[in-house]
């Protein structure tokens, strides 16, 4: 069903597909506390290229395809002619020949449309400016093992968050709520908001924008958050500050969420900023089983498109 398919945004695959990916990530996980791991990728190698940094995309992804089987080859930019400024296309033919799939964590969206077109390999989308897919599916799993169903989640912060967008894919495709708390200004981008829109009507999800923070936490069953100003943002940092400095994640509007809702982050997270210290690290907080869960994602797409 997704052998050979791509991986660059959750709006690209089917309700279906979607779920499948789900329940392996579930047996995945329960293959690893087993150690009962399917070497469903032996003999085969994927590349790993990262033009940021990365900390649990790289753990997950690099340990992923090992517990599979199969080689990682991790590319640093700096460590390949990208840093010299061969272009990506070239570097895609090449890749095309010598490996089964790329992973890339890259600054641009179109980097990854065309490292999947020029190599003509699988291509999984690390992180770009758009969407983080892998994350989307490591919350939704956690939500899922928390409640032992999907929850309605409130995002808190920068609208036009890539994470968010990809939460709100998944709630789209799957007819499930999202509530985000957000200034005006800060929403997600206009062609991207057009088809979560039209699948949020199809699947029949909700999605609202509320300004208030208390009106999009009330009643939610998770709090999400991310770090106000992401990598390559520094020169906009003071003014995205002043914008979402009354969009904190405190304690106080964590009382706000249904009984027994929790606190998620995709992380890094800085303290005292997007959320109080006593949020991510008291008991509310779901954070390191989302990390957790990250390679269990990993090993489901990698296994289930290559």
């Amino acid at each position: 069903m997704l052998k050979g398919k791509n991986l660059l945004c959750l709006l690209d695959l089917k309700k279906e597909e979607i779920e499948k990916i789900m329940e392996v990530s579930f047996l995945m996980k329960d293959n690893v506390y087993s150690n009962s791991i399917p070497k469903s990728l032996e003999g085969k190698r994927i590349s790993l290229i990262f033009e940021k940094p990365s900390t649990r995309t790289r753990v997950s992804s690099e340990t992923a395809i090992s517990l599979l089987g199969g080689v990682p080859i991790v590319m640093n930019k700096n460590d390949i002619q990208w840093s010299r400024g061969e272009p990506v296309e070239d570097t895609a033919r090449v890749l095309g020949r010598m490996v089964n799939g790329i992973g890339a964590r890259v600054l641009n969206h179109e980097t990854l449309i065309k490292l999947s077109n020029f190599s003509g390999l699988p291509t999984f989308n690390l992180l770009s400016d758009l969407s983080h897919p892998l994350q989307a599916l490591a919350d939704y799993m956690t939500i899922k093992e928390k409640f032992g169903e999907y929850k309605t989640i409130a995002f808190v912060g920068d609208g036009s968050d890539n994470v968010l967008v990809s939460l709100m894919a998944f709630a789209a495709k799957l007819g499930l709520e999202i509530r985000v708390g957000t200034p005006k200004l800060l929403r997600p981008r206009e062609d991207i908001w057009k088809r979560i829109e039209e699948e949020a009507e199809n699947s029949g999800a909700i999605i609202e924008f509320y300004d208030d923070p208390y009106e999009a936490v009330r009643g939610s069953f998770a709090v999400y958050t991310d770090v106000w100003v992401s990598m390559g943002q520094e020169e906009i940092a003071s003014k995205k500050r002043e914008m979402l400095k009354d969009y904190k994640v405190t304690e106080d509007l964590m009382k706000y969420t249904a009984k027994g809702g929790i606190f998620m982050h995709c992380l890094p997270a800085v303290r005292g900023e997007e959320v109080e210290g006593s949020v991510i690290d008291g008991n509310k907080s779901a954070v390191w089983d989302q990390a957790e869960n990250r390679l269990y994602t990993a090993m489901s797409v990698f296994s289930l498109f290559i």
